[in-house]
């Protein structure tokens, strides 16, 4: 898919490289020219020379054809103008926004912007938030059966029970990230907008896994 990234430091620039090496076109916005230097010769994406929640800026990038938006800039609140700009004036429903101030994440976690708030989570975790498919295991069993994985999740399972989402799916949710905190789910905890969703899955399932959790439970059956 295309992929919009504002901010070429170097978690965009990683970020950039990384989602091209896995076949995907990519877009980079950067307000200063010189930065695209860290791209390298070696890019084929678009370099954008622009403030990245400008609409005409974002259009020049390909937003409009773009099924994933980064904003990983220097600054907190560039990074969420961006992201909102992107989900709610151009309806891209995989955002992610890096926040310095995790205070200030909490915040933003509940307008529904996924953040990512702390140095650890580089261009990696980036990928796990924009990309619907091909979960990256953060665990798996030494005979490589069974992983541990978090999985893209269709905003049609908000407002559904955690029971529902693992009856018609069929694997165990071993724990939800909510509002950038871990937490066991019961079988009445009902999915909010924002949660991340890792589940125990066998590794020989993971494509029909991803299928079902893509669709929504209308459409499981």
């Amino acid at each position: 898919m295309h992929v919009v990234i504002m901010g070429c430091g170097r978690v965009g620039s990683t970020l950039a490289h990384s989602l091209e090496q896995q076949g995907h076109t990519v877009a980079v916005i950067d307000q200063d020219p010189t930065a695209f230097r860290r791209l390298g010769s070696g890019f084929a994406g678009r370099r954008v020379t622009g403030v990245g929640f400008d609409q005409d800026t974002l259009r020049e990038a390909g937003i409009e054809e773009a099924g994933g938006f980064a904003a990983v800039s220097s600054g907190d609140n560039s990074n969420i103008i961006a992201a909102r700009v992107a989900r709610e004036m151009f309806g891209i429903e995989n955002v992610a926004a890096r926040i310095y101030d995790p205070r200030r994440a909490e915040v933003y976690q509940r307008l529904g912007i996924p953040t990512v708030a702390t140095v650890r989570w580089t261009s990696d975790q980036m990928m796990r938030r924009l990309l619907p498919s091909g979960a990256e295991p953060l665990w798996r069993d030494p005979s490589g059966g069974v992983q541990l994985a978090e999985v893209h999740t269709s905003v049609a399972w908000i407002g559904h029970k955690i029971s529902t989402l693992q009856e018609e799916t069929g694997v165990r949710v071993a724990f939800l990230t909510r509002l950038g905190e871990a937490m066991v789910p019961t079988s009445q905890t009902v999915l909010q907008e924002g949660d991340l969703v890792h589940v125990i899955m066998r590794t020989d399932g993971v494509a029909e896994v991803e299928a079902a959790f893509a669709k929504g439970p209308e459409e499981t059956h």
